[in-house]
């Protein structure tokens, strides 16, 4: 009759070594943290991206086209309009519609076939402006004549924001501000108007 033989203290021991060094290979490797913050980052380009390309059909199919303000910076924060040379304003539900009235003051409604989206994205990890750090979309007009503008998103992952990161889109955005992403037709508008500026606080 033979006895089952079951694992020694040492044997258990082992294996629980090998597992431990495993698991913190694993989350060293992985990284999982980096890997939410780098999904992050890809939804900003994808909305920053999606937005461009809406504010240019915009332009393109209105016959006299009004994209907001000059050098006017609106952001989105916690369903809050913000100027930032000016307080928030009073929380709103119509801040994220397509009519004009959103954190874009861009009428997409009125294009003839409807809006080329269906509401305005907000970041998806979203700060109040004046947080540290800054997580939230800003929309800057230059120019109401030449309709030049400008979206702005601050990017967290390692892999999106540089200068070390592989896929660096804050430094090669071609806009003026290594450490933020930038895309438009006015890539050289200043995040800063007057003595505010949307990002401050942010170690940008």
């Amino acid at each position: 009759m033979q006895t089952k033989k079951g694992f020694t203290l040492l044997e258990l021991l082992i294996v629980i070594g090998i597992l431990a060094i495993l698991s913190t290979t694993v989350v060293l490797v992985i990284n999982p943290a980096q890997l939410l913050k780098k999904a992050r980052d890809s939804q900003r380009i994808s909305d920053l991206n999606s937005l461009k390309t809406a504010i240019a059909y915009y332009i393109t199919e209105t016959a006299v086209p009004s994209i907001g303000s000059a050098y006017t910076v609106q952001t989105y924060a916690d369903l809050v309009g913000v100027d930032c040379n000016a307080t928030a304003a009073a929380a709103t539900s119509t801040a994220l519609t397509t009519g004009g009235v959103g954190w874009i003051p861009i009428a997409f409604d009125g294009i003839t076939g409807g809006s080329p989206i269906g509401s305005l994205p907000t970041d998806p990890n979203k700060t109040a402006a004046g947080d540290t750090p800054g997580r939230y979309y800003v929309y800057l007009v230059e120019s109401t004549t030449n309709n030049t503008f400008k979206l702005v998103a601050n990017m967290e992952s390692t892999y999106y924001s540089g200068p070390s990161g592989a896929g660096d889109v804050e430094e090669n955005d071609g806009g003026i501000d290594v450490g933020l992403y930038e895309v438009g037709n006015g890539m050289s508008t200043s995040i800063t108007t007057g003595t505010a500026t949307c990002y401050a606080g942010t170690g940008q």
